[in-house]
This record gives C-alpha cells, sequence and structure tokens, in this order.
C-alpha cells in the first residue's frame, strides 16, 4: 500500500476532535481522540478508538461506561490538554472542572457537546488501537456548532508516541 497515498486520502477527511473520559474502581481517565464515528441508526451506536498506548485505553478494559465530548474550534487548549499529558504522570482532571455522573465518569462542564456511552463490545484486530462499539445512553448539546479538527491540532506533541504499546493490565 502507498503510504502516503492512504495519509492524504486520511487528511482530506480531516475528523473532529474529541475528549473520551471514563473511571474504573475510582480511577479517572481521559483522552484526545480522532478514530470515532456513529455506527448505528437505530438502536443508536457510536464506536470509538482508543490507542493500545493511552492510560484510557487501561481504564477503559474495566469500564463499562463513557464520556465523548465534542471540541468547538475554539476548545484547542482542552485539546492540547488531553492530547499532550499522559495519565501515567498526571492527573489530567486537576484543576479541570467536571461532573461526576452516576456511574463515575467525569463530564467536562466546559464541553456541552457530549454523550453518556455504555460499551457493548471491544474489537482488538492486533492493531495499535482497539475500537469499543457503545450504545448512546444520552447526547447532549446547546446547539451547532464549528468542530475542532485533526488538522487544527496536528502541531499537538501527543502523550505517547504511535509505536508505543501499553502492557496488558
Amino acid at each position: 500500500m502507498a503510504d502516503r497515498a492512504f495519509g492524504d486520502l486520511v487528511a482530506s477527511a480531516d475528523p473532529p476532535l474529541v475528549v473520551v473520559t471514563t473511571a474504573a474502581a475510582g480511577e479517572q481517565s481521559g483522552c484526545l481522540v480522532g478514530f470515532h464515528a456513529q455506527s448505528s441508526i437505530e438502536p443508536e451506536r457510536y464506536s470509538v478508538w482508543l490507542s493500545k498506548a493511552n492510560h484510557t485505553y487501561r481504564v477503559a478494559l474495566r469500564s463499562a461506561y463513557f464520556g465523548l465530548h465534542f471540541l468547538t474550534a475554539d476548545d484547542l487548549a482542552v485539546a492540547e490538554h488531553f492530547g499532550t499529558l499522559s495519565g501515567e504522570d498526571v492527573d489530567k482532571f486537576a484543576g479541570v472542572d467536571v461532573e461526576v455522573d452516576q456511574h463515575g465518569v467525569p463530564l467536562l462542564t466546559a464541553c456541552p457537546h457530549r454523550m453518556l456511552l455504555a460499551r457493548t463490545a471491544i474489537l482488538d484486530d492486533g492493531g495499535d488501537h482497539v475500537c469499543l462499539t457503545t450504545r448512546v445512553l444520552l447526547a447532549q448539546s446547546s446547539g451547532r456548532f464549528r468542530p475542532l479538527r485533526v488538522s487544527a491540532a496536528a502541531h499537538l506533541d501527543a502523550g505517547h508516541d504511535a509505536d508505543e504499546r501499553a502492557i496488558e493490565p
């Protein structure tokens, strides 16, 4: 496969960025995600791909519920915070206003465009990401917005390199 052609095609799609949050056994985690999509109309399903290098991936393996926060074009600072720091090194929620839902999931109060998701399946096909297939429990929005796109955050240095792999819990 021509690496340049694949990269050009994917870059042209320029998907919106989201922050995924979750919690398990009192441990909160969150990360910036560019791989996500609606995966069913009826019933409403949404899929999110998490990097295996991420702290959030390891917490997600033990969690059944997730917050998915759609970032607006004005949320670059949120993207930088959740995309450049590693949950192994810092508490990403220190100093961040959150509401904790009934499942213990931290919801970012600064991000009103969000969904609460319940995991239905995890797919690990051996790549560097796993796919969480989820059921939409709740969707909230304050109206239409201009999303923050991958291209607008391309200058950020990720908390982990793409070729890093986490040690399985």
